[in-house]
């Protein structure tokens, strides 16, 4: 039986640092081009039509530095219950967005990993693609709270 337990622990230890490790370099990369390009970041966020034009701006400006931020902690394993929380959040939101203007019929851009307005626009494909981002934060998360709940416990061998 002790041989059960430990491969279901090496189990969830390898997709714990498998699901951490994949969102983090999501949100790293999708932080970059954002970055180093805010002024067509807002024109994506403008083109969304869900923001007050006097928000556009600052949610181009804070957003990929919240998406970078939010990979370092995932890629460095710091305040996981917090950064796990937020990616979930954070691709839920993603996922309601895409879901909203597809509905609409709006041809826009995703703005997901390139600013550029003619490139990624949203997709079915682009719907599939961040509801299997948000599948895999919200596993994160739930291994985060099994990671967390097993090490107040006595002789729990997941860290």
């Amino acid at each position: 039986m002790p041989q059960k337990n430990q491969s279901k622990n090496v189990a969830l230890i390898i997709g714990y640092h498998f699901t951490r490790l994949v969102m983090a370099g999501v949100f790293i990369y999708a932080s970059i081009d954002k970055i180093i390009h805010p002024d067509l970041f807002a024109e994506a966020v403008y083109n969304y039509q869900v923001l007050p034009r006097y928000l556009v701006n600052l949610t181009a400006l804070i957003l990929p530095w919240l998406e970078l931020t939010l990979g370092t902690c995932l890629l460095i394993n710091r305040w996981m219950a917090g950064a796990s929380a937020l990616a979930a959040m954070l691709m839920a939101l993603f996922v309601g967005m895409t879901v909203f203007n597809l509905a609409r019929g709006l041809d826009i851009s995703c703005g997901c990993f390139s600013a550029a307005p003619d490139d990624d626009p949203i997709t079915a494909l682009t719907l599939v693609r961040d509801m299997l981002f948000l599948i895999f934060s919200l596993t994160l998360a739930g291994l985060v709270f099994i990671k967390n709940a097993r090490r107040r416990s006595p002789g729990s061998p997941m860290r």
